[in-house]
């Protein structure tokens, strides 16, 4: 056995409102949910190349300071792909962190060998879209 390396990984994101989230998560940034899998308070949403995220209700707990979820994106498709997510309603954030060597500039941060791009769901979970 190679430890967990034949399982597949489900992120798992917190929501005040769950039909708030799921609208946004399939509605804006495209994913599909699995109306088979969800139900008692938990949405699970389909994404690509077979990954899958679970929104579980939780009112009143607040939202990680931290990155929750990363979508990798390829280069190519990067700049088009922040594009189209700017025209479904998605606002980068902006971030400034000097210690890290980390700033963005019209909500992208370029390092030279990758971009990356922050934004916040409708329940404040920090998601990035990143060039790989």
């Amino acid at each position: 056995m190679a430890g967990l390396s034949s399982y597949p990984a489900v992120a798992v994101l917190r929501a005040d409102n769950l039909d708030r989230a799921t609208k946004f998560y399939t509605e804006v940034l495209g994913f599909a949910l699995d109306a088979a899998q969800s139900g008692n308070g938990v949405a699970i949403i389909s994404a690509g190349m077979g990954s899958q995220l679970s929104l579980y209700e939780r009112p009143g707990m607040p939202a990680p300071a931290n990155t929750t979820l990363a979508i990798p994106v390829p280069p190519a498709a990067f700049d088009s792909t922040v594009t189209e997510m700017r025209g479904r309603g998605v606002v980068f954030e902006e971030y400034d962190i000097p210690e890290m060597g980390l700033k963005t500039v019209n909500g992208v941060a370029d390092t030279g060998s990758t971009k990356s791009a922050w934004f916040k769901d409708t329940e404040g979970n920090i998601l990035n879209l990143v060039s790989m």
